[in-house]
């Protein structure tokens, strides 16, 4: 299976890329990982909301054009449908015996995903009601999905 992490932005703190590192190294086993960074477009200081807006559009853009029309698009939103660990597992199980052989996994920029994205996705997927920082959110993708197939091979993995 292939496994694509489409997102905004770098990520800029050393922990971070330590840990999404660590989690890519281990997925390794389990599917082939690509993770494409996007550029974050520039929000101006104290933005209006048309301009926070046009942010959004023109992040939208890059992303979709970052898709594969032939995948299955997860977006993270915070909209979404939320899911259990088992559940997001059994998902991407049901995605692999179904003949799906990419995923892609969306993850935006500060101000969230266009609504040209969220209409592309086909499953919008949400953690929590809470905010988390785009970058952290990279890092706590990767575990989940790495958690997926650990419950997927009925591997141990602490709870």
């Amino acid at each position: 299976m292939n496994i694509n992490i489409v997102c905004i932005g770098k990520l800029k703190e050393k922990y971070l890329r330590e840990a999404a590192a660590e989690y890519e190294k281990r997925l390794s086993r389990y599917c082939r990982m690509q993770i494409r960074e996007l550029k974050e477009a520039r929000l101006p200081e104290n933005a209006s909301p048309a301009e926070e807006e046009e942010v959004k559009r023109e992040e939208g853009k890059s992303i979709l054009k970052a898709l594969s029309s032939s995948s299955f698009v997860i977006a993270l939103d915070i909209g979404g449908r939320e899911l259990s660990s088992e559940q997001l597992a059994h998902r991407i199980g049901s995605l692999a015996e179904g003949g799906e052989s990419t995923i892609d996994f969306i993850i935006g920029g500060s101000l969230g995903l266009s609504d040209e994205v969220r209409q592309r996705a086909d499953f919008r997927l949400s953690f929590s009601p809470m905010t988390f920082p785009h970058q952290l959110m990279r890092v706590i993708l990767l575990e989940q999905i790495y958690r997926s197939f650990k419950i997927l091979r009925k591997e141990p993995y602490h709870k």
